[in-house]
């Protein structure tokens, strides 16, 4: 009988006769257990009440009923002129126009052909069958192009990952835990032991340890080198002696004498732990309760965070707030308006539909379906208002915020160079309670608005006056660390070049980590959209520096020898 029933009929048939064998500690309380009441029960006067006949009563689902997923976790796979979100079909047609055909540039580059010449790379328009990027500029190309099964599984795996987060399916990697136990030992040896040590649910799958990597390797990166249980140590050669010396003072505020336990009392006597992220662009569009998990690392330490950088994220204004609700109400008064004072209805439906397709038009002009990264990250989207963020350009004369989310944490982001707000700190830097973070500045990277007058060349951003040129002397100057990130091995080792050749910064540090990958590194790739073939994940290493410090020797006596 079971050979003739459907697929899944044998697979509910066998899995409704099972009853998975909880453990003790995994059961609810039992005042969240409902009664062993039936599920319907009849009185004596309910004989006389008539039944809900309406046909919506059948329909109706309970109100705490889950929604159904868009996409099943089979059916992810979708080429980008055919998925079924906006957002991935405009990913696709910022490929097709940016990305060249790999086998096209081959041929030209081959060919010694000059630029200004008519024999340009063809732009993508095939999607390869396999991955459903857009790869080459045609069927023929792809087939002759034997480089791409290098990185094809890949850009499959990255377009199941946008349309599983699309999907509308319970996200559980992103259901973070609370407070730790205070005599529970948190590793920082890997993603794994930390995510075990520290609570987290499970980890099913591959896809969901991508998912959860990229959201929490900001703040875990931070915790990470900062903690004193860290995998950066002096026996495994990532941490220098004088590095030893700078995490030694930073760990006196954020953990507690041996033997205390490490609780919130603890913090009472503390001063704020300042962390500077500077450059911030995704990080500081980051909910505050992913942040809040570098908090709850370290329980008896306070911190305030300061995103800086001309692409942070700011909250929505209180207009834009409030603007479609006001062009809803402004648009219903009009035709109620209309339809009382004009004598035939269709002038009344054609003003509604007329104003309905004029704030359709306007919302889809102000904000784009997807924005590409072409040399720089884009700015990150307005981040959400909460009730207690508060405006604070009175304070530091740039567009700025301030949110004290918990009484640990503390966020201010300000859309502005650290050039301009560096006056306001420079007398309270502090190597004991304050520390740069850098998450892949481009150090190495040509700039793209200074030139070298001498040369001819761009600069460097470590040298640019635009760019890090005025920054990092003052960074050293503080004598805080500095620690810095990259997105693949080639871009820590050109930052790291970088260094040597920047004026005033060459000869005028000591090394706090030596350059090397970061366990809490994203595990996501990353894609070009100017060239599928690039692809780099978020802080893949990690390094750092902190001004050299002379010491003052004394003579004990000034006549020559």
């Amino acid at each position: 009988m079971l050979s003739t029933l459907p697929r899944r009929s044998c697979t509910r048939l066998f899995t409704t006769r099972t009853v998975p064998c909880l453990s003790h500690s995994r059961l609810p309380h039992p005042a969240l257990v409902p009664s062993t009441v039936p599920a319907s029960t009849r009185t004596f006067l309910s004989w006389f009440k008539s039944k809900d006949k309406s046909p919506f009563a059948a329909k109706s689902k309970p109100q705490g009923a889950p929604a159904a997923p868009l996409l099943s976790e089979d059916d992810l796979f979708h080429p980008f002129s055919q998925s079924p979100f906006p957002a991935i079909r405009a990913r696709g047609e910022a490929i097709r126009q940016l990305a060249p055909c790999p086998v096209c540039a081959a041929a030209h580059a081959h060919d010694g052909l000059h630029v200004h010449t008519a024999a340009q790379p063809k732009a993508v328009a095939f999607e390869c069958p396999d991955c459903g990027w857009p790869t080459h500029c045609s069927e023929e190309h792809w087939a002759a192009d034997t480089e791409h099964e290098k990185y094809c599984s890949r850009l499959r795996e990255v377009n199941e990952d946008e349309h599983d987060l699309r999907s509308g399916r319970r996200m559980r990697e992103f259901e973070l835990p609370g407070a730790q136990d205070t005599e529970a030992a948190i590793s920082f040896a890997n993603w794994d032991v930390f995510w075990y040590t520290r609570e987290f649910p499970s980890m099913d799958s591959e896809r969901s340890r991508r998912h959860a990597s990229k959201i929490l390797t900001y703040p875990i990166t931070i915790g990470s080198v900062l903690h004193q249980f860290s995998n950066l140590t002096l026996s495994n050669q990532r941490l220098t002696p004088e590095g030893s010396r700078s995490l030694a003072a930073l760990r006196t505020n954020l953990h507690v004498p041996p033997g205390a336990p490490e609780t919130p009392e603890a913090a009472a006597t503390k001063p704020q732990m300042r962390i500077f992220i500077l450059g911030a662009r995704a990080e500081s569009a980051l909910p505050p309760h992913v942040w809040e998990q570098l908090c709850l690392l370290f329980p008896s330490a306070l911190f305030h965070l300061y995103f800086i950088g001309p692409q942070v994220s700011l909250p929505k204004p209180a207009s834009e707030l409030n603007r479609r609700p006001t062009k809803a109400t402004a648009s219903s008064e009009t035709a109620s308006t209309s339809s009382e004072t004009s004598a035939s209805p269709s002038t009344s439906e054609t003003t509604e539909k007329t104003s309905t397709s004029q704030e359709v038009q306007a919302s889809e002009e102000e904000k784009p379906v997807y924005v590409p990264n072409v040399y720089q990250p884009p700015t990150p989207a307005p981040i959400m208002h909460l009730k207690r963020t508060r405006s604070s350009i009175e304070q530091y004369g740039v567009p700025s915020y301030t949110v004290p989310y918990t009484p640990q944490l503390t966020i201010t982001g300000m859309q502005a160079n650290y050039m301009d707000v560096h006056a306001q700190f420079q007398e309270t830097l502090d190597p004991y309670t304050d520390c740069f973070f850098l998450f892949s500045p481009g150090f190495g990277f040509p700039s793209p608005d200074s030139t070298n007058p001498e040369t001819g060349e761009p600069y460097l951003q470590i040298a640019s006056p635009t760019e890090w040129g005025p920054v990092m002397p003052l960074l050293l100057a503080s004598k805080c660390p500095v620690f810095v990130t990259g997105f693949s091995p080639a871009d820590v080792e050109r930052d790291v070049k970088s260094l040597s050749t920047a004026p005033e910064v060459a000869g005028e540090f000591d090394w706090v980590i030596t350059p090397g990958p970061n366990a809490f590194g994203s595990e996501k790739w990353e894609v070009a959209d100017f060239d599928p073939r690039v692809m780099v994940k978020t802080n893949w290493g990690v390094w750092g520096i902190r001004g050299k410090r002379r010491e003052v020797r004394e003579r004990s006596s000034w006549l020559p020898l």
